[in-house]
């Protein structure tokens, strides 16, 4: 597994060369490039893990959390701390 941010896929964004998912991260939608992993084919539903912009990685609901708590450890909380 690569350091990159977990999100789920909520779905793909017409155009673009059918290069583009839109995906739900910590409750935030990105539109993500998916050029990089040709051979899959992406739905609704599907863990993905993101690096600058372009899924790297499928992955489960599983590895997504063990990639959080990964990127907490290195300080990045989930929840803004601020009171």
């Amino acid at each position: 597994m690569c350091l990159g941010i977990p999100g789920r896929v909520v779905g793909m964004v017409e155009g673009y060369g059918n290069q583009l998912a839109l995906v739900d991260v910590v409750g935030e939608l990105r539109k993500v490039n998916i050029g990089m992993m040709p051979e899959d084919v992406f739905t609704e539903g599907d863990w993905v893990i993101i690096h600058m912009g372009f899924v790297v990685e499928r992955t489960d609901a599983d590895g997504a959390e063990r990639a959080m708590a990964g990127l907490e450890l290195m300080g990045r909380a989930r929840e803004d701390p601020t009171p």
